[in-house]
C-alpha cells in the first residue's frame, strides 16, 4: 500500500509540473491534453504483454523495475528532452506497474476481502491524487521554487537552476522512496503456468480474454461503467483546471487545489460505498453515474469559488460511490473467468483507450477554439447519455436472464 501510494503520488505531482513546464515553454494549449495522452499511450499499446510480465516475476520485483523506469523518464527532462516524450516514458513505467499492484491483491487475499482491499487501494490512490495534485501545484509555485532553488548541498554542485528542475528533484525522490518500499514486498509464492513469450500468441490470448469479459453479462456492464468513468475523470481534471482559470480567475497553483477537491469527493464516495454496497448489489449504483453527468453541466453557471467547492465535492462523491462497487465486481468476474493479471490487463486496456479517446476529442475541441461552457455541457451530456444506455443494456440483460431461467424451469 505504501509503495502504491508514493508511486502514484509522484505520478500525479509530475503531471502538474509537466503542465507548468509546457506553459513556461509557451506551448499551444492543445498540448496539455496530449501530455496525459502520451502517459496513457503505453497502457493501450502494451496491454497484451504487461499481464504476462506481471505474472512471470514476483510482483514486488515488477513494481521495483517499473519505478526505476519512471525515474529514468523524469531524468530525461533534465537533458531537455521534450516533456511529451519524457512523460511517455514515465507512462511506460506506469503501464508495467499496474497489473502487478492489483494482481498482488488476489494472491494475498480471499475473494470476500477483495472489496475491502480494493477500497483501501482505491482510497490510497485517490489520496495520492489529491496530495499529488496539490503537491504538483505547490512545487511550481513561486514560493516553493525559490525555497528549493535556495537549498544548496555542501560540496556538490547540483546543477539545478530552474524551478522545473527543482520540482523534478522532489518527484524523483518520491519515486525512489516508492522503489524502496517495493523491495520490502515479500514474494507471495504464487506461481502461474509458464507464461507465453510469443507476441502473436499473447495478442490472440489478450483478444480472447477481452471478448470473454465483454460477452459476460455482468462483466460487460461493469467494464463499460469503469471504462467511461476513467475516461471522464481524466478529461474532467483538465476541464476543471481550465474552468478555474477562466470562470473563477484562479492562478495555476490555486486551480490544482480544485482538482484535488474533486478527488477528495471521490475518496468520500469510495469509502461510503465500500461500507454500504455489498458485491451482489453493486449494479444498483448505475443511476448515480447519470446524476454525475447532469451535475457536471451545472459548472457552467458557477463563477464563485464558494459555490465551486461544494459542487466539485458532490461530483467527486457521486463518482467515487459508483466506481468502487463496479471495480470490485469487474475484478470478481475477471477472477472467475480468467487469471487476475489478464483481467486487469483487459480492464486497463479499455479504460485507457477511453482516456485516449476522450482526451483526443478534448484536444480537438480546444484546437477548434470551442467556448469552454460548450465543452462542459457536451461533456456532461455525453457522460449522462452513455450511462443511461448502459443502464438500459443491463435491464435488457436481466430480462433475458429471467426468461432463460423460466425456460429452464419448464424443461425440468
Amino acid at each position: 500500500m505504501a509503495a502504491q501510494f508514493f508511486s502514484s503520488l509522484a505520478d500525479n505531482a509530475l503531471l502538474f509540473v509537466a503542465i507548468d513546464l509546457l506553459t513556461s515553454m509557451n506551448a499551444p494549449a492543445s498540448l496539455t491534453p496530449l501530455l496525459k495522452l502520451s502517459f496513457v499511450l503505453f497502457y493501450v499499446l502494451l496491454a497484451a504483454f504487461v499481464g504476462a510480465f506481471a505474472d512471470a516475476l514476483p510482483k514486488g520485483r515488477v513494481m521495483f523495475i517499473a519505478n526505476l523506469i519512471k525515474v529514468f523518464g523524469c531524468i530525461l527532462i533534465f537533458f531537455h528532452i521534450h516533456p511529451l516524450l519524457a512523460y511517455a516514458v514515465v507512462g511506460f513505467g506506469a503501464a508495467v506497474y499496474s497489473p502487478a499492484k492489483y494482481g498482488i491483491l488476489t494472491e494475498l487475499l480471499p475473494p470476500e476481502k477483495l472489496v475491502a482491499a480494493n477500497g483501501w487501494i482505491e482510497g490510497l490512490t485517490v489520496m495520492s491524487i489529491i496530495l499529488g495534485t496539490v503537491m504538483g501545484g505547490a512545487l511550481v509555485s513561486t514560493r516553493a521554487s525559490s525555497w528549493l532553488l535556495g537549498f544548496e548541498l555542501p560540496v556538490i554542485d547540483t546543477g539545478v537552476d530552474t524551478p522545473t528542475e527543482a520540482a523534478l528533484c522532489v518527484v524523483v525522490l518520491v519515486y525512489l522512496l516508492a522503489a524502496l518500499f517495493n523491495l520490502r514486498i515479500p514474494d507471495t509464492g504464487a506461481s502461474y503456468a509458464h507464461q507465453e513469450r510469443n507476441p502473436a500468441k499473447l495478442i490472440a490470448d489478450f483478444a480472447n480474454c477481452s471478448a470473454t469479459l465483454w460477452k459476460d453479462k455482468l462483466g460487460q456492464i461493469s467494464l463499460a461503467v469503469t471504462t467511461l468513468f476513467w475516461g471522464a475523470g481524466a478529461t474532467l481534471q483538465l476541464i476543471v483546471l481550465k474552468w478555474a482559470e477562466k470562470s473563477l480567475h484562479l492562478t495555476f497553483d490555486k486551480a490544482t487545489s480544485l482538482v484535488g477537491v474533486v478527488a477528495l469527493g471521490v475518496a468520500i464516495g469510495a469509502a461510503a460505498s465500500a461500507r454500504l454496497i455489498p458485491l451482489r448489489k453493486s449494479l444498483t449504483v448505475i443511476p448515480l453515474g447519470i446524476a454525475m453527468g447532469l451535475i457536471v453541466m451545472c459548472m457552467t453557471m458557477v463563477t464563485s469559488v464558494f459555490v465551486a467547492y461544494p459542487l466539485l465535492i458532490l461530483i467527486g462523491i457521486l463518482s467515487g460511490f459508483f466506481v468502487v462497487p463496479m471495480n470490485a465486481l469487474l475484478q470478481h468476474r475477471g477472477h472467475v473467468l480468467m487469471s487476475a493479471g489478464h483481467s486487469i490487463a483487459v480492464q486497463n486496456f479499455n479504460e485507457n483507450l477511453s482516456i485516449l479517446t476522450m482526451l483526443a476529442v478534448y484536444a480537438i475541441m480546444i484546437t477548434l477554439n470551442l467556448e469552454l461552457n460548450v465543452i462542459i455541457v457536451l461533456f456532461g451530456a455525453s457522460v449522462a447519455g452513455i450511462m443511461y444506455l448502459i443502464m438500459k443494456r443491463h435491464a435488457a440483460n436481466q430480462r433475458e436472464h429471467d426468461s432463460l431461467a423460466l425456460i429452464g424451469e419448464h424443461k425440468h
